[in-house]
């Protein structure tokens, strides 16, 4: 186990395991792992901590992920051995005790037998998962012991969810995750539907999704994740499942299937597709997809296996909506009819995290249908986030805006335009030589800034920011005589005001998010901006981050800047970020703005810094402060408070007035206002 599992054992934070492993000579050794990220043994640890008097039981559910994870054959084959001896319990409750009460041995023989039987009646045929043989079992018969206690606990099928979640957790990188929010919408999409399919079906989130199917039909070119989706499903919903491991695109396992949806994040940018060996494949019927559009393969499967009617909807990379390469088949699926929406997702949505994703909803033309005129163009991708940073999009928002555009369009074929959000563009329209059908390409802007409305609203908030920033101006201070002697006030440093307890010091950027966890980070460009935390943290390392508490200072140590700021209640509970130190001063000893104040003297920072070839790094142990009784230290801080203020006052002032220029230009070329 690692430390992020001892802290989450223990219900501690990692930076506290960290602790015990430096302070207790005592404390388990690695048993595996890395340097950076060792592993250690349940039992050793759960020994220590219970020596300790930190832990009075290891919880149910942590024993059994560590018996799974630790499994000989491997976490996916304990997953799926866990999966279907979870199904036995979900499917056949009266029967797991008598199976239970006898012995290990005895049990590993015996329960082959029965989870044939279940999986035979769940999925058709035990050759969905693959009925584990004796020998497999025995090693995982605690495991199953503990899972179907765990069961009783909270349920199957909760049970399953936990333990597929920490693995896809511990192994962020293997698996292509379609998050739960862009699902439920894409679900939604395709309304009310008896028999669904998933041809790339990862590990189950569209197929999960649907409100109450009669029939799944899974494939999944990876035969263990084929198997977890499986097993999931049948957990999940009582619909026929019926799930299937190999490429569709080479070997779909349902090639008679009509269904009423299909549902489909397929893998992206595919050069080995298929594409020579399938050139004469009867799926093809708007065009062969060029071989760099594998993406085009798969909306080409996918209403190959929908019923006349039936409706599909795709995750799409945006490039697919504009490449060359498949003009010729965007084309066809206009003049047909089957291409009937376009959704631009914002940036965030689904991985790649990096880029506005596309929703492409198509529909399987009957034989004597007319083709729509009209194609529905929908961008969200501006949408503003409900906070700052990754995954703090707005779903109910975009969901809204995405739905009031597609549920009055298929049921009238048209829809008013809301401008900049959602508008139907005639198909001829769209048939030039580019095919281009990025919503951004076709949607007229909304009014600049709201319009004039909107920049009035802006040039009176500015109005009265100036206005503030003028109250805010610093007052002349007394001059100092030319004559008079220099003062020379006893000084100390921060490293010194460390060593004496009167301030502790952290360094930023060593932490990663537990799974699930919502932090936001406060980065060096937000420090030196002065906006609110925007990043998020990384998956990773075991350390804990370093949490923001109101009256710390932070300081960045790259760059010639001397900004330095202090935590107020808006930003506690943030991340810091790389590339920044914090100091937290004791409020008995030393007052924050006051400290705060003196580390931004140009002086101070000068010679604190060290230059290298291609950077300047601050050394903020070095910085200077007095030595000042804690009233005349307040009496500067307030000082510097206005300071920082005024400063604060400035910059929203320059935002506001960019904002307003801008807002002007676009407003005129636009035609939304007048040059009068």
């Amino acid at each position: 186990m690692t430390a992020a599992e001892i802290a989450r054992l223990a219900g501690v934070g990692r930076a506290a395991v960290s602790n015990w492993r430096r302070r207790h000579a005592d404390f388990p050794k690695p048993v595996g792992g890395t340097e950076t990220s060792p592993s250690f043994a349940l039992a050793d640890v759960e020994r220590w901590l219970r020596d300790q008097g930190k832990l009075a039981e290891v919880p149910l559910r942590e024993r059994v992920w560590q018996q799974l994870s630790a499994h000989p054959a491997g976490a996916v084959t304990a997953l799926v051995h866990a999966g279907c001896a979870l199904l036995l319990v979900h499917h056949r409750p009266s029967g797991w005790p008598a199976l239970a009460a006898v012995s290990d041995a005895r049990l590993a023989e015996v329960l082959p037998g029965a989870l044939e039987e279940v999986l035979t009646f769940r999925f058709g045929a035990p050759r969905a998962v693959g009925t584990p043989l004796p020998e497999e079992l025995a090693p995982s018969v605690p495991l199953l012991r503990g899972a179907a206690a765990l069961a009783a606990e909270t349920g199957a099928r909760q049970a399953f969810e936990f333990l597929l979640g920490r693995h896809l957790d511990a192994n962020p990188r293997q698996y292509t995750l379609t998050p739960a929010e862009p699902a439920a919408l894409m679900a939604a999409l395709i309304g009310p539907a008896a028999t669904v399919l998933d041809p790339a079906s990862g590990t189950g989130t569209l197929l999960r999704a649907v409100d109450r199917p009669g029939a799944l039909h899974a494939q999944e070119a990876d035969p263990d994740l084929a198997a977890l989706t499986a097993l999931r499903l049948a957990l999940h919903t009582d619909a026929d499942v019926r799930a299937a491991a190999g490429d569709a695109l080479r070997a779909d396992a349902f090639p008679e299937l009509a269904a009423d949806a299909v549902l489909c994040h397929p893998p992206f940018n595919e050069r080995n597709w298929g594409h020579d060996e399938l050139a004469y494949d009867p799926r093809w019927e708007y065009g062969l997809p060029a071989r760099t559009e594998s993406e085009l393969a798969w909306v080409q499967h996918a209403l190959a296996r929908l019923r006349p009617g039936g409706t599909a909807v795709l995750l799409m990379p945006p490039a697919a909506a504009s490449r060359r390469s498949g003009r010729r088949v965007r084309a066809g699926l206009l003049r047909r009819g089957a291409l009937r929406a376009v959704v631009a997702l914002p940036a965030g949505a689904a991985p790649p995290y990096g880029i506005p994703l596309h929703l492409w909803v198509l529909r399987r033309p009957g034989p004597a249908e007319r083709p729509s005129p009209e194609l529905l163009l929908v961008d969200t991708a501006t949408a503003e986030p409900a906070a700052a940073g990754r995954d703090r999009l707005d779903w109910q928002a975009i969901r809204a805006a995405v739905l009031d555009a597609w549920q009055p369009f298929e049921r009238q074929g048209s829809v008013t335009e809301t401008p900049g959000v959602s508008r139907c563009v005639p198909v001829i329209e769209l048939l030039d030589d580019d095919v281009d059908l990025a919503p951004a390409r076709h949607l007229p802007p909304p009014a600049a800034d709201g319009g004039a409305a909107g920049l009035d609203a802006v040039r009176e908030r500015l109005t009265q920011t100036l206005r503030r920033t003028g109250e805010l101006t610093p007052p002349p201070s007394p001059p100092v005589s030319p004559a008079a002697a220099p003062v020379h006030r006893p000084a100390t440093t921060v490293g010194e005001l460390a060593r004496a307890g009167a301030l502790v010091m952290h360094a930023g950027g060593t932490g990663g998010g537990a799974p699930g966890e919502d932090v936001a980070v406060l980065t060096e460009q937000d420090v030196l901006s002065g906006k609110p935390p925007t990043g998020t943290l990384p998956d990773g390392p075991d350390e804990e981050p370093v949490r923001l508490e109101a009256g710390d200072v932070v300081v960045p140590v790259l760059g010639t800047g001397t900004i330095v700021r202090v935590v107020d209640e808006a930003t506690e509970g943030a991340a810091l970020g790389r590339n920044l130190q914090l100091l937290r001063p004791d409020p008995e000893t030393l007052d924050p703005w006051f400290l705060a104040g003196f580390l931004r003297g140009s002086a101070n920072q000068r010679q604190a810094s060290s230059y290298a070839s291609t950077a300047t790094r601050l050394d903020v142990r070095r910085l200077q402060l007095p030595r000042l009784p804690l009233e005349e230290q307040r009496r500067y801080g307030e000082r510097f408070r206005t300071l920082a203020a005024f400063e604060d006052a400035l910059r929203l002032a320059g935002r506001l007035g960019e904002r307003l220029v801008q807002g002007m230009y676009d407003g005129l070329t636009d035609g939304s206002l007048r040059p009068e």
